[in-house]
């Protein structure tokens, strides 16, 4: 079991799920996923508080109007069905897919990231795909930020998971990924944000010292984020950054192409690691 070597985890950003002109679900996504998940693959999703949003407002004409993150909880838990039910809708019915919601406590504490590494191995070697997202409808922001202030105070490495993107990196880490794809509604990394043309290809070098040099230049062009609630480009980085470190090839390219032309350069895209 210990030796399974895991060929990719991958991300997908809430905004990438969604046709944004229509206000709905972008289901040619979902189709082009499903044709290329396979076990051995880890997928990460944002897109249950969007997606309930949407599904909400389709439902009774508005939005909520109540405390802000309590609306986002409601949404959350709203979407999170509907996302789950697109994944097994277009993931190829030979596969299994499991739901697996977590949360900053599953990474932190020794035991129950062992026990999220032994679910993982079992899936792939029983022919199944992880889907795996934050936990946000019973996640209380209030309570988890005191969490984790207790756990720094200790010292040691602390990981907070709210954002997938993060999620994702350490869970690469956890399975020692070959590949760590991280799809979102741009082409990849730019030098200047403002101009498509300046697309970044490839951040590569010889040691980790010269490459997190080479992560820090870009991300002091990094601004915004692609939505309210979102880290951006820079946190992008970081994360990319962490899995390169042990190791892992990180891929950051648009949600449209597939994500065998995304690991294999055949598209636009920015790769990450050491070489």
């Amino acid at each position: 079991m210990e030796d399974l070597q895991f060929e990719l985890v991958g991300k997908i950003g809430s905004m990438a799920l969604i046709r944004r002109e229509d206000q709905d679900i972008d289901y040619n996504i979902f189709s082009r996923l499903g044709a290329e998940l396979r076990p051995g693959m880890i997928w990460v999703t944002s897109g249950a508080t969007e997606i309930g949003r949407l599904d909400y407002i389709k439902r009774t004409g508005c939005e909520l109007t109540g405390d802000p993150e309590q609306d986002k909880t409601d949404y959350a838990a709203q979407g999170q069905a509907i996302l789950m039910q697109n994944y097994r809708q277009f993931i190829r019915p030979e596969y299994g897919v499991r739901q697996l919601l977590v949360e900053h406590t599953h990474f932190n504490d020794p035991e129950k990231r062992e026990h999220i590494r032994q679910l993982l191995i079992r899936a792939a070697r029983q022919k199944t795909i992880p889907i795996v997202n934050y936990n946000d409808p019973v996640s209380d922001e209030e309570n988890r930020k005191m969490e984790l202030a207790v756990r720094r105070e200790k010292g040691g490495e602390v990981h907070e998971c709210v954002d997938n993107d993060e999620t994702a990196a350490v869970i690469a880490g956890l399975v020692h990924a070959k590949t760590l794809v991280l799809m979102t509604s741009t082409e990849g990394i730019y030098s200047d944000p403002k101009d498509p043309s300046t697309l970044v290809r490839d951040v590569s070098a010889r040691s980790v010292e010269e490459l997190e040099a080479k992560i820090r230049a870009l991300q002091a062009n990094c601004v915004g984020a692609s939505r309210a609630g979102a880290n951006g480009a820079g946190a992008k980085l970081e994360y990319a950054l962490q899995s390169a470190r042990r190791g892992t090839t990180v891929i950051i390219g648009h949600a449209r192409h597939h994500l065998s032309d995304l690991v294999q350069g055949r598209v636009p895209c920015t790769r990450i690691g050491l070489e």
